[in-house]
């Protein structure tokens, strides 16, 4: 059975990651596997924490997941590491005598539990006994009755976590309420209170950017543009010598960088130094987010056959999220960048092969099922496996952190 799966993250107060909830499922054909919940289950658990590796997908934060009621019997939980492991208890789950004898064994080795869809039930009593965290979906309990909620439960050892946070505002109403962890894409959105320039220190970092990736760049034009750019520079030479490539000689030029990685390979990375430079400003998990679109759109792309310059695919997921980096109309800012009609057509107005890629991509992260079978059965897009979702996941979280 192929297993796939998409991670959603989790932010603490200061938007800091602190984890992600892996959601999955067996397969793009239906809107569901066509397994109970336990066999899908054990396929996630095998496929990443066995197979693929968890901490390729999490980038070492806590990992998230649900679990059903026979695996919680059976103390599937224990059989990972508490350090990384949030085991998520459904809404639905009957606290009877033999759940709650497991859960305390568990408990008693370490296992940490959130409750997940959380409703305020007199059954659901006994199961708060054993939650460290408290997810409340703010669609389904809007905030002033979550913060009612969280009153009522004033002096218990448990952090709330607001789910489906989808405006800054919604961030910030629910960090006044009290809420420590927030899941959403909130982050990813501009904040565009009026039309306004993007700053010159900015539109020269977006310049390098086009200019990096014009289709005549040479070695010698490369070299001179990242060397305008202390900082690039540096953190492009940084990231050479660190344990990602573990080379046993140091890089100590910028020519030496580029003869190692090929002039496509630095172009792609001196790019993305560029983007997250951008986004000194914002949560990490932004540009985290950005990169990883940019590597899986390079990945699906090219399994696609995509007939383009093989750059825009890359280009494409990074520039995606472009709006949320500068707080800044798309428009304005792709009109900036010498690129193709092709890739400001999928960029701005949605349309085209890429943004069928783009949106492919997008839900498949999200975890958006029903639309990633949509996008394949209507558009010839390759599907995001497993293992091009690692490896764009793991190499996000190496390039950022």
């Amino acid at each position: 059975m192929d297993v796939f799966v998409a991670r959603q993250p989790i932010l603490d107060k200061k938007l800091k990651t602190f984890g992600y909830e892996l959601l999955f499922r067996g397969g793009l054909d239906n809107l569901f596997p066509d397994v109970d919940g336990d066999l899908a289950s054990s396929a996630v658990l095998s496929n990443t924490f066995l197979g693929i590796g968890i901490e390729r997908l999490t980038g070492g934060k806590k990992a998230f997941i649900n679990f059903t009621r026979d695996l919680l019997l059976k103390q599937v939980p224990c059989l990972f590491s508490p350090r990384i492991l949030f085991s998520e208890l459904l809404e639905n789950l009957e606290p009877d005598e033999d759940l709650l004898a497991a859960l305390t064994q568990m408990s008693r080795k370490g296992c940490h539990f959130a409750l997940d869809d959380f409703i305020f039930r007199e059954k659901n009593e006994s199961l708060m006994r054993y939650a460290a965290i408290i997810k409340i979906d703010i669609r389904q309990t809007p905030l002033p009755a979550a913060k009612a909620l969280i009153d009522r439960l004033a002096g218990r050892p448990i952090k709330f976590l607001a789910e489906k946070v989808e405006t800054r505002q919604e961030y910030a109403e629910a960090l006044e309420m009290g809420f420590a962890y927030f899941q959403g894409y909130f982050f990813s959105k501009p904040e565009i209170i009026s039309q306004r320039s993007i700053a010159p220190t900015k539109l020269r970092l977006l310049q390098i950017i086009g200019e990096l990736n014009r289709a005549d760049a040479e070695v010698g034009r490369l070299e001179e543009l990242i060397k305008t750019d202390v900082a690039l520079s540096y953190r492009l030479l940084q990231y050479m010598n660190s344990a990602f490539y573990n080379l046993p000689n140091k890089v100590s030029s910028i020519r030496g960088a580029i003869v190692f990685l090929g002039l496509n390979e630095v172009r792609k990375i001196v790019t993305l130094l560029a983007a997250a430079k951008l986004a000194a400003s914002k949560p990490h998990e932004l540009i985290r987010t950005s990169v990883m679109r940019a590597k899986l759109c390079e990945l699906v792309g090219q399994s696609a056959g995509y007939r383009g310059d093989p750059a825009e695919l890359f280009l494409l997921g990074l520039f995606s999220l472009m709006d949320a980096i500068l707080d800044s109309e798309m428009g304005l800012i792709i009109d900036q960048l010498p690129i193709s009609e092709a890739l400001k057509r999928a960029l701005i107005e949605g349309e085209g092969e890429l943004a069928d890629l783009l949106g492919l991509v997008t839900c498949f992260e999200k975890g958006q099922w029903d639309s990633c079978t949509y996008l394949r059965e209507s558009h010839s897009v390759a599907k995001p496996t497993i293992e091009k979702f690692a490896e764009a996941a793991a190499w996000a979280d190496a390039l950022v952190s």
